[in-house]
């Protein structure tokens, strides 16, 4: 019998897809599939553990839209389902004053994406806040909060199954080829029939997007590595809870920032470079077939010529312990090398177009028989409830 949905990754957004597709339609039959034996073992399963805001993105963006209504939403599943978290806050650090007007801007949007309680704070405000920190000036965003995702997906996998949905762990899917009425989706261990698919594969949903057509995709998966250092346990105190830079805006990601952790402890991080691999969690971790197809993507020679001075900085402080301590002792001046021990690394799926364009935005894209979730990087774990509401939306529309 043919499956009516066969969904592709089993992080977080797959399951929350799962999730609320079965939530409105507990009659369909749905099997997910995950290549490794685990659900959120990569992008959901080695993030930073924030529950984001909604701060930065631009007005009406899927980002916004999503993070803002998933924020909402992951707080009633953790209250209803009694996984923890904290609602902590974060104070957001212009350093100089170059960066007051920068700081400004992500007020003014925070206001319109329809955060209220945001507060401008002078520096003996914000040491109010985080006793530590140094700055020019400061905002407090009380919308910011910590969870543990990995025990958000443990449980979203569970009621999924619970719910019917058939869970295939360590059962990666190698190819699809689409039919008049069904999909064939071949995988390792077998061979399926689904009326749609969905595809959240993260760092793969490239590959898995080029196998639903035959003319080349038009965006590639870039992977960037994020690495954290950890405070040693006896200078913990010197953070109290999230404390971030305003974002350099010559530069897509968000800096080195400082993230009280929800399972405990205090980390330092990430920086942001390239991954030689997609699932690339080490310096020296390389996959030379997926190596050169990112350096050989036309839009990632763009990129890499557009940020190549931001870039080498990234990559030297990759490597450079004292370097890495130099960029959170702008937030942080007490902090020493000796403060800071290795922690670990998430790896960012970042899709590139054939252009150069760093997406923005999150993307989703379909056809009859087919939605692809092509860009969901951060903040993709707070808004994964909104954005499975989504794809179920776009996927009840065939049944």
């Amino acid at each position: 019998m043919a499956l009516d949905v066969i969904i592709v990754g089993g992080g977080i957004v797959g399951l929350a897809t799962a999730h609320r597709l079965l939530e409105t339609r507990p009659d369909l039959h749905i099997a997910l599939f995950e290549k490794e034996n685990m659900v959120s073992m990569h992008q959901t399963g080695n993030n930073s553990g924030v529950i984001h805001s909604g701060l930065y993105y631009k007005p009406g963006s899927l980002k916004a839209k999503n993070c803002i209504e998933g924020y909402h939403q992951l707080i009633d599943y953790c209250t209803k389902e009694n996984i923890p978290f904290e609602l902590t806050g974060k104070i957001v650090v212009a350093s100089t004053e170059e960066q007051r007007g920068q700081l400004e801007t992500l007020f003014q949007r925070g206001q319109q994406n329809g955060l209220d309680g945001l507060k401008k704070l002078s520096l003996a405000e914000m040491r109010e806040y985080e006793p530590h920190v140094t700055g020019v000036e400061g905002m407090f965003v009380p919308q910011t909060g910590i969870v543990d995702y990995r025990a958000v997906a443990a449980k979203l996998a569970v009621g999924t199954q619970i719910k019917g949905c058939e869970m295939h762990l360590g059962e990666q899917v190698i190819d699809i080829k689409k039919g008049l009425t069904f999909s064939i989706v071949e995988t390792t261990k077998s061979v399926y029939e689904a009326k749609l698919v969905i595809n959240c594969a993260g760092l793969y949903s490239d590959k898995v997007a080029q196998m639903t057509q035959k003319e080349p995709l038009d965006v590639r998966i870039v992977p960037f590595r994020g690495e954290y250092f950890k405070l040693r346990e006896d200078k913990e105190y010197l953070v109290k809870n999230l404390i971030y830079p305003v974002p350099d805006p010559n530069f897509p990601f968000l800096g080195v920032h400082f993230t009280r952790m929800m399972k405990g402890g205090v980390e330092a991080g990430p920086n942001a470079v390239l991954a030689f691999k997609k699932e690339g969690y080490k310096k020296l971790g390389i996959n030379a077939k997926e190596l050169w197809e990112t350096l050989t993507w036309p839009g990632f020679q763009k990129v890499a010529v557009k940020y190549w001075e931001t870039g080498l900085g990234e990559m030297y402080r990759s490597f450079s312990k004292e370097a890495f301590t130099k960029a959170l002792q702008v937030l942080i001046p007490e902090i020493q090398i000796n403060d800071l021990v290795e922690g670990g690394a998430g790896v960012r799926a970042q899709a590139c177009d054939r252009n150069g364009g760093l997406l923005d935005d999150f993307s989703i894209v379909e056809d009859a028989k087919v939605i692809n979730v092509l860009n969901a990087p951060s903040p993709a774990a707070t808004s994964s409830l909104s954005i499975g509401k989504t794809v179920a939306e776009m996927a009840l529309c065939r049944f």
